[in-house]
């Protein structure tokens, strides 16, 4: 079972990612996506090969944003692609069947494709303007995960969805009640001076 928690590292250089990624395992985050969008494919490789040991070691999975060979080369737990990313067929091809394959939507279509892709997770977004994403979809706002999902149990089609996109602790308990299954976040972790604090209450509000 997939962790409701879905941390995604931040960091403008391999030095702040490698920090990032370990400061949230240490806080207690248990799945763990590496997105290093300004990295070259060797330091991005090397950081994941780093990445999976802390993962490893506190017993967390890792996925990798994007990057398809670089998650077989490493042998990561899984891959999250965008939309204009390689096809999950492809990426189910390479990396096999046990791997865990995330995809990213932003309209019920984007859903449905992805549902129809066997994707094992959908990540739904975004919830509000975030600055950490290039060319940000349309936002949802509340309104919007409510009938994207709602359509979802009306088609009764089912698959773990996170929400994404500047989601803060106070959005939470609002959040919980559209039927999301977890929520996939960066800076309210990687910012706060309490980290595990967080966690723990974020955790406790997806309950």
């Amino acid at each position: 079972m997939l962790n409701k928690i879905h941390y995604i590292s931040q960091g403008a250089t391999f030095e702040e990612q490698e920090k990032d990624i370990l400061e949230a395992l240490e806080a207690g985050c248990k799945l763990i996506q590496l997105r290093f969008k300004n990295g070259t494919k060797e330091k991005i490789t090397e950081l994941a090969k780093r990445a999976k040991v802390l993962c490893q070691f506190h017993e967390a999975k890792l996925i990798i944003n994007d990057w398809v060979e670089i998650a077989k080369e490493i042998d990561a737990d899984g891959v999250h692609l965008g939309l204009m990313d390689t096809s999950v067929r492809e990426a189910r091809e390479l990396l096999g069947p046990t791997k865990i394959i995330g995809g990213t939507a932003n309209t019920l279509e984007d859903v449905l494709q992805r549902i129809e892709e066997h994707c094992d997770y959908i990540g739904l977004g975004p919830f509000r303007f975030t600055a950490t994403k290039e060319k940000l979809s349309p936002v949802l706002g509340l309104e919007g995960y409510y009938t994207i999902l709602q359509e979802m149990a009306d088609r009764c089609v089912f698959i773990p969805v996170y929400a994404i996109g500047g989601i803060e602790l106070a959005d939470l308990e609002k959040l919980k009640h559209t039927g999301i299954y977890g929520v996939a976040v960066s800076g309210v972790i990687s910012k706060s001076g309490e980290k595990a604090h967080i966690v723990k209450e974020i955790a406790k509000a997806l309950k």
